[in-house]
């Protein structure tokens, strides 16, 4: 491809695109819709028959750093001098305008900028017919900044998973080699001691894997919530027990249920673990007393205002877990529900509070984080009544 002839604006050039008649088949969806090419959210490059630019819209120019003005009219490849991986010279090696007859454009691939930079390119060549002559070349660009954030987080999810598993694991391996190669040595607590803590180590792995299904579900959107008739203040009571029984003080924790309640609709396996972790952090990371209040409240979906009615105003349950630590620092506010968010060093894998706000926006609540009366973290989530279809 040569260089063309420059210096046509971009109203000519826009006229151009809209007035040429589209090949047979092509829908022209975007005039009957008003749409232009800057309203394209990607960026879109547009070369005519002779390979020359006729469309270089603003999001174009924002990803290349190039001016509109001095793309139109220029020749695609020195518009847009892309270059592979391996430092080789894109439009050479596709050759959209004498390459094979039968292709149909370029899938998806990273892409090199003047400079470095990285871009996602895809590309369509446009026939009259098949086989025939290439009449347009359409361009898309995305930038990589989102696929790479995202990519990140991946490998910092299985770099977090490999170190986690590595120390329990390392621990098992260890004492289940010394006992079979060293049984008649140990007497009989000696075996029970590291049996005890190769089951708990056992434990801990099982809880991360289970940790990482639930984020792939939740990322995917496959979380099932399986609702049955959940009495809340039941499910608080059982795990307060259950701290108590470890060896907590009896007086460390304060419940408070305002009736009446509506009936509670949701998935009581999952409930059980939003109240596990909420309450775990209140009493591994806060200080003073655990206090969790239970009341009705308005639908997360509605609007005070709307709730015009006594039905309206109670249909949905509220759950606030609070202590009287330190408190979560403001700037990190924003934070908590991430993934791998830890408010301290003590322990965990800094993804409880990321799958407790995937559980509650599954059955349609909503979970909020602040500063409780006493000085401590605040937790607060609201979950719909939300009765079954069936039932109704």
């Amino acid at each position: 491809m040569g260089v063309g002839t420059s210096g046509a604006n971009n109203a000519l050039r826009a006229r151009d695109v809209r007035e040429t008649p589209a090949p047979r088949g092509e829908q022209r969806f975007g005039a009957d819709l008003g749409l232009g090419p800057d309203d394209l959210p990607d960026g879109l490059v547009v070369a005519d028959e002779h390979g020359r630019v006729i469309c270089f819209n603003a999001a174009a120019a924002r990803i290349t750093a190039v001016p509109a003005a001095e793309a139109l009219g220029r020749q695609l490849d020195a518009a847009l001098p892309l270059e592979d991986l391996e430092g080789r010279r894109w439009w050479q090696l596709t050759d959209p305008y004498g390459g094979l007859a039968i292709r149909v454009g370029q899938p998806e691939r990273n892409l090199l900028l003047p400079g470095g930079r990285e871009v996602l390119v895809s590309a369509r060549y446009v026939r009259d017919r098949p086989t025939g002559p290439v009449r347009r070349v359409v361009v898309s660009l995305r930038d990589t900044e989102a696929r790479r954030r995202t990519e990140r987080s991946h490998a910092e999810l299985i770099a977090t998973v490999a170190h986690e598993l590595r120390s329990p694991l390392t621990s098992v391996k260890g004492f289940t080699a010394t006992l079979l190669a060293k049984w008649e040595r140990f007497t009989d607590d000696q075996k029970r001691l590291m049996l005890e803590t190769v089951d708990a180590d056992a434990d801990r792995v099982t809880r991360l894997i289970a940790e990482l299904l639930d984020i792939s579900r939740i990322d995917s959107g496959r979380l099932e919530v399986r609702r049955q008739p959940v009495d809340i203040g039941a499910a608080v009571g059982r795990h307060i027990q259950a701290y108590v029984t470890s060896g907590q003080p009896a007086d460390r924790f304060l419940l408070r249920v305002e009736q009446p309640l509506p009936q509670l609709w949701a998935d009581p396996d999952k409930i059980d673990q939003v109240l596990s972790n909420l309450l775990e952090n209140a009493v591994r990371h806060g200080e003073g007393t655990v206090t969790i209040d239970i009341t009705p409240s308005a639908s997360p979906r509605e609007r005070p205002d709307d709730a015009t009615s006594a039905t309206a105003a109670h249909a949905a349950t509220s759950v606030t877990v609070s202590d009287e630590g330190a408190g979560i620092p403001e700037e990190s506010m924003n934070r908590v529900f991430t993934r791998f968010w830890r408010g301290s060093k003590r322990g965990g894998t800094g993804l409880g509070l990321y799958i407790v706000k995937g559980i509650v926006e599954a059955h349609g609540g909503t979970i909020t984080v602040g500063r409780a009366p006493g000085g401590g973290a605040e937790f607060r989530f609201t979950l719909p009544v939300s009765t079954p279809a069936y039932l109704l």
